[in-house]
């Protein structure tokens, strides 16, 4: 049985992490738990699968009897600690993962990795950590997940390209003079898939695939130069590798999170899934478009950011993280969250960061920034 600890699990990532366990009891053995402030979710999943030790990040209301809560915002980094688990599945949202992300990482734990913000934040820390502790860091995102597979059992100097999938979010087909009166209810409406408020609205702005070729480079030691976007309505492609002879792998399925994440708790297994299979007897219609960077400059912004990948992708995800809870409480404008995040990368163009106490200095710096600008 491996042994894992779920960081999130109250979560979208969370809770689809624990229905692949729950198919798979005799696989799976949770010895640990960490939410945000679900406390009530929270346990009664520790009872259903007999988890003793528990951790929140905000304070809690009550005391569980049986078990061991502990909280705060380092909550996760002790749990961690303290389980020892052989796999950490991260599904925390934002900035708040990358510190669990190093912690799981130099315990000497497997790095089941859906936090993408953990190698935008710091991602040349945490490759060179996982080298020297020999673990692994499995990618969860689907579309990381799918160019895993696409991988397996190919020669590294074979790669010619990554081409990335984007659903194109909400607002794919609409025109640019329309995005200041994009309100907050329309950029949640995801036309494929079911997420959180963060990873939908960059999902609408194309941020969340900015942060994925910024990812994708440090997975697969790859120049953002040999990592392509193209959009996908239908997220039925999840991503492809084309290799140097020009032929190109995709992996494909119906949009649902269980796959890419027992694909990464299985890894180099492959378990079975109650899962809806694709049914190639039906019309299927795979369409492709380029991305409209004009419409959707995150993604240059990405490539732009990773000219300096020590410190800019970590100004660009607070800044982000910034701009969209300013966005969702109406203190700007949609077509405003790119602009917010570009300007506070310019203000931080020459900051310095070495250690990860100094790239969480920067993250607050930033916030900062784009705060004082939104004022």
């Amino acid at each position: 049985m491996k042994s894992l600890a779920i960081l999130g699990s109250t979560g979208s990532i969370g809770l689809a992490a624990l229905d692949v366990a729950r198919q798979h009891p005799d696989k799976y053995r949770i010895v640990g738990l960490a939410a945000g402030s679900n406390q009530a979710q929270l346990f009664a999943q520790a009872r259903e699968f007999g988890v003793q030790q528990l951790a929140l990040a905000n304070e809690p209301q009550d005391q569980p009897t049986g078990v061991k809560l502990i909280h705060g915002q380092q909550a996760a980094c002790e749990l961690i600690r303290n389980t020892k688990p052989d796999m950490v599945l991260n599904g925390i949202s934002g900035a708040a993962g990358f510190l669990p992300s190093l912690t799981a990482i130099e315990s000497g734990c497997d790095l089941a990795l859906a936090n993408k913000e953990s190698l935008v934040i710091g991602g040349s820390l945490l490759i060179e950590a996982a080298r020297r502790q020999n673990v692994r860091i499995l990618p969860v995102d689907s579309e990381h997940s799918a160019i895993f597979q696409c991988l397996q059992g190919e020669p590294a100097n074979s790669v010619r390209r990554l081409i990335l999938t984007a659903s194109g979010g909400p607002f794919r087909t609409t025109p640019q003079a329309d995005f200041a009166g994009i309100t907050p209810a329309m950029a949640l409406k995801h036309p494929t898939w079911n997420m959180g408020q963060r990873i939908t609205i960059d999902s609408a702005t194309m941020m969340n695939k900015a942060l994925e070729i910024i990812e994708a480079a440090w997975l697969f030691n790859l120049p953002t130069e040999q990592i392509d976007v193209v959009v996908h309505p239908s997220s039925i492609v999840h991503s492809l590798v084309e290799f140097s002879d020009k032929s190109i792998k995709a992996q494909l399925g119906y949009p649902d999170m269980r796959l890419p994440i027992a694909y990464a708790l299985s890894w180099p297994e492959r378990h079975a899934l109650d899962l809806e299979p694709l049914n190639l007897k039906d019309a299927l219609f795979l369409e492709f478009f380029p991305p409209d960077e004009a419409k959707f400059p995150a993604l240059g912004l990405a490539r732009q950011a990773m000219q300096r990948p020590a410190t800019l992708p970590c100004v660009l995800n607070a800044a982000d993280e910034v701009a969209v809870a300013a966005f969702l409480n109406r203190e700007i404008r949609f077509d405003q969250i790119c602009d917010l995040v570009e300007k506070t990368m310019h203000k931080l163009a020459d900051a310095t960061a070495a250690s990860p106490q100094e790239l969480i200095e920067l993250d607050q710096q930033a916030r900062l920034t784009a705060k004082e600008l939104i004022r």
